[in-house]
């Protein structure tokens, strides 16, 4: 897949687009091109190389035999560069020592079908082309228009066959290239190549030569999946992922613009004003909350409202980003959003201090309350900061609600007991343990280079680490969403088993936080290998069948890929390692790195903090020594 979002091209290793399944250009979940198809003298090439060489761009390496050849070797070279917008190099080189002369066509031919429409085999038959220019043009009768223009213009152009001919003599070591151009009704730049990338070009090498590859590739899909808000097309913000959630889902760009503050607080600056316009207004019990769609959330409960997961988040992401270098100007012109995602909180919450889903269910999820009380802790901070109202408040909300989760939160058993998955209407505890307990680590960065309180206490805390370090929930290629002994549970669950590599994340950084590092590490080289057979495009998801010897981590067919959290997330599991605490308003940042140094050395550079250059080594020993960083930066806190 290459990925320049609004631009996506799907095609198989051979290059060829036959049509089948997904295969096609899309431009704005538009299929322009399904099928695109070279032969030369009457013969498809044999591919031999397919590759992703960047993010939006493919090649295919193949050859080609003539009539005249007489050996085994091929006499004509042809490569392939295809970007995300459709855009097509095809290069034919002649490596035999006589000239030839060469007819190749191209057939093509479209179904302007919807993504949706293509997904579930609804696609519809190929429309009629027509002759347009050097090219060919298609027309739908809902109003759509695609065309294809080709340089140098075909020899001849067959409208009825969808077919470019052209005919090339090539003397010995002459190359000849086709340029193929796919347009839309309406030209629209990828946000990630206009203007200055939000993101800044970090760079990550040592020991362990990964580091430096999933790191670049992390920060390149995520880039490659931005889209422009249309109220404000300045402002950007990270899409769900290709190829099925190709918009915003709220709650994942929020949590994928947190784990990448590292490369700067721009993108997450942008995500939460196109977010804050979002907000519903009024006076009604919905006032507040950002609205977001339902999301499958296993066998043991019903759908989640990712809406009351991005309204909890507001504040968390707006606060942590002021830490990390957010300029006070944009603190303050979002602070109002996030007093009223506050607001929405404190009317959403019953007497104890718990979040119920919006509906007549009633279920308390832990992961809602970790965020409810990350996003009061955090606010407070922030309100303190702003000279606002309220954070004394919060921090006694945040304190009651931890005192209440301790004491009805939690199963007691022999083997130390485990945080609930829920708590039903009817007051049942929902026993079985997943990944989602991460969020329970996850207590967000406070000022002063501290962590804020958790939901858990110390014992707990220690009892869940052990939990996701077991042999149930880390499956040796990550942190798997239900344990591998809990009913129901399938290794292709979205839910229900699979790795999900955002909580996977969530789960290395919370545990190194909290000093749990043989955990942390477990986790976090299981993400690494699977990042390398990957490719290092991690998908949101994979199987979480246990790692054994010689095993490779599986794909799910529904998986996005790239993703926003999961490209993120690699950012995240990486300056983990550094342990990087800022607080830019305090002019300070301290480091706490992994002391076992899992990876061995590493060093970052081009990270930002407080909006300038930041870069960090980490022996072998795990201690840690910035080398660069913003003037009048103290470090230590």
């Amino acid at each position: 897949m290459c990925v320049a979002l609004p631009g996506l091209t799907v095609s198989e290793e051979h290059g060829q687009l036959n049509g089948h399944g997904l295969e096609g250009v899309y431009r704005a979940g538009v299929r322009l091109l399904s099928r695109s198809q070279l032969r030369i003298a009457g013969r498809e090439p044999l591919v031999v190389q397919g590759r992703l060489v960047s993010p939006d761009r493919a090649t295919f390496i193949a050859v080609a035999r003539t009539h005249a050849d007489i050996g085994p070797d091929p006499g004509i070279g042809v490569e392939r560069a295809r970007d995300a917008d459709g855009s097509e190099r095809i290069t034919l080189r002649n490596w035999s020592g006589r000239t030839v002369r060469l007819p190749v066509e191209i057939g093509l031919g479209t179904d302007l079908a919807d993504l949706g429409a293509v997904a579930a085999g609804r696609a519809g038959p190929e429309l009629p082309a027509s002759v347009h220019g050097s090219g060919l043009r298609w027309s739908a009768p809902h109003g759509r228009h695609t065309s294809v223009t080709a340089s140098p213009p075909p020899k001849d152009a067959l409208a009825s066959a969808g077919l470019l001919r052209w005919e090339f003599e090539l003397a010995p070591g002459e190359s000849r290239t086709v340029e193929l151009r796919v347009r839309a009704d309406r030209a629209v730049r990828p946000a990630g190549h206009t203007g200055g990338s939000p993101l800044a070009d970090a760079r990550a090498e040592g020991d362990d030569p990964r580091v430096g590859s999933l790191l670049r590739a992390g920060l390149a899909d995520l880039g490659a999946l931005l889209l422009r808000d249309r109220d404000q097309p300045l402002d950007v913000y990270p899409a769900a992922g290709v190829p099925w959630r190709c918009g915003l889902a709220p709650a994942e760009a929020l949590w994928a613009v947190r784990m990448a503050l590292p490369a700067g607080t721009r993108l997450a600056a942008a995500t939460l004003r196109t977010l804050a316009r979002t907000q519903i207004g009024g006076t009604g019990p919905d006032a507040g909350r950002i609205p977001g769609p339902l999301r499958d959330a296993g066998p043991h409960l019903p759908p989640s409202c990712t809406g009351v997961e991005a309204t909890l988040a507001f504040p968390a992401v707006l606060a942590e980003a002021w830490r990390w270098g957010l300029p006070d100007q944009e603190l303050e012109e979002l602070l109002p959003t996030a007093e009223r995602c506050l607001l929405w909180l404190r009317a959403a919450a019953d007497g104890g201090g718990f979040v119920s889903d919006l509906g007549p269910t009633g279920v308390q999820r832990a992961e809602t309350q970790a965020h409810a009380h990350r996003a009061a802790m955090l606010g407070a901070d922030v309100l303190t900061a702003c000279g606002r109202p309220g954070a004394a408040w919060w921090r006694e909300w945040a304190s009651g609600l931890r005192q209440e989760f301790r004491e009805g939160f939690w199963l007691d058993d022999r083997s130390g007991g485990r945080p609930p998955a829920a708590r039903m209407g009817d007051g049942r505890l929902v026993p079985h343990l997943g990944g989602a307990a991460a969020h329970l680590l996850d207590t967000g960065l406070c000022g002063g280079g501290r962590y804020a309180p958790g939901l858990l206490d110390h014992v707990q805390t220690g009892q869940l680490a052990r939990l996701l370090g077991g042999p149930d929930l880390d499956s040796g290629w990550g942190l798997r969403s239900l344990g591998a002994r809990e009913p129901a549970h399938n290794p292709f669950g979205h839910r229900s088993g699979t790795v999900r590599v955002h909580e996977t994340a969530v789960a290395v950084a919370g545990l190194a936080a909290a000093g749990y590092e043989k955990e942390a590490s477990s986790l976090l080289r299981g993400i690494l290998d699977a990042a390398e057979v990957f490719g290092y495009r991690l998908p949101e998801m994979y199987a979480g069948d246990q790692r054994t010897v010689g095993s490779v981590p599986v794909p799910h067919p529904a998986a996005c890929r790239p993703a926003a959290v999961s490209a993120a997330a690699g950012i995240q599991l990486l300056t983990a390692l550094a342990g990087i605490r800022p607080d830019a308003p305090a002019g300070a940042v301290a480091l706490e790195p992994i002391r076992g140094a899992p990876l061995g050395a590493v060093q970052f550079s081009g990270l930002r903090v407080a909006g300038e250059p930041f870069s960090v080594r980490i022996s072998r020993l795990g201690l840690g020594m910035v080398e660069e960083a913003a003037g009048g930066l103290q470090l230590g806190i």
